[in-house]
């Protein structure tokens, strides 16, 4: 019987090389043991004692009390939104806030609500929006019974991705994403290597799944990407409506 050498792929990266038989034959008689990989050993994370609280390895954003992880980008100083209740609401007219830390490939966990008093329609109600790098945007909008442009709803990667279903809960109930970013790469030259991907999972339903990313986030024209640092603030948006944030934490990738 005729062997030759193959490579399987291995979860935790890497190859095993084994002895493949010739066409035909039913199996290479390997015991268990030569496909067990047994280092490294993935590290232990603690899940939220409920759902969606805080894994114990998450840099948390906002627990209820204070906006002391995030800043103003118009004046670099304290964000001026306001904080009630164990929720903080965008104050229209002071400017997008962001993050203190800057971030690359991270895990991110939001929840937020329309406006408690609902009104306009389109792009003009409950309008917000999550920026990674302060430049790729997961929309916020409230889409419950509005009609608006497909790639400009809640969930879609605004003016790009359109969201594979409409998962947005009436404007009552709080809305949950789970998004999962790759920051784009580029090279010595500020030449693209790798573009950004996003995962979006939207009230428990995934809406968007590992989509590819065409460039900086833009109200007018066609997509494309401009070289930046490697890590960078993730941005809330000040669209002039007042919508509600609560829990919010991150991990980085």
């Amino acid at each position: 019987m005729n062997f030759k050498k193959v490579l399987l792929p291995v979860i935790a990266g890497g190859f095993l090389a084994v002895p493949a038989m010739s066409q035909g034959a039913k199996n290479i008689n390997l015991p268990p043991e030569a496909t067990e990989v047994w280092e490294p050993e993935p590290r232990k994370v603690s899940p939220g004692a409920e759902n969606h609280l805080p894994p114990s390895d998450a840099i948390v954003l906002f627990d209820g009390n204070n906006l002391d992880a995030w800043k103003s980008l118009r004046t670099g100083g304290e964000a001026q939104w306001t904080v009630h209740d164990g929720i903080f609401t965008v104050k229209p007219g002071t400017g997008e806030i962001a993050t203190k830390e800057s971030f690359g490939d991270v895990q991110v966990h939001i929840e937020w609500k329309a406006p408690d008093v609902v009104k306009g329609d389109g792009q003009g109600r409950g309008n917000s929006g999550l920026f990674f790098m302060d430049r790729y945007e997961v929309q916020i909008l409230d889409s419950y019974d509005n009609r608006t442009y497909s790639n400009g709803q809640a969930a879609s990667l605004y003016k790009e991705g359109i969201p594979l279903v409409n998962a947005t809960r009436s404007p009552k109930e709080w809305n949950t994403y789970d998004v999962f970013f790759t920051a784009p790469r580029f090279n010595k030259d500020g030449i693209l290597i790798s573009p950004a991907y996003v995962t979006v999972i939207h009230n428990g339903i995934l809406v968007q799944n590992h989509y590819e990313v065409k460039g900086t986030t833009s109200y007018i024209g066609v997509h494309k990407y401009e070289p930046h640092e490697a890590e960078l603030p993730i941005k809330l948006q000040d669209h002039g409506n007042p919508v509600n944030f609560r829990n919010i934490w991150v991990r980085r990738l």
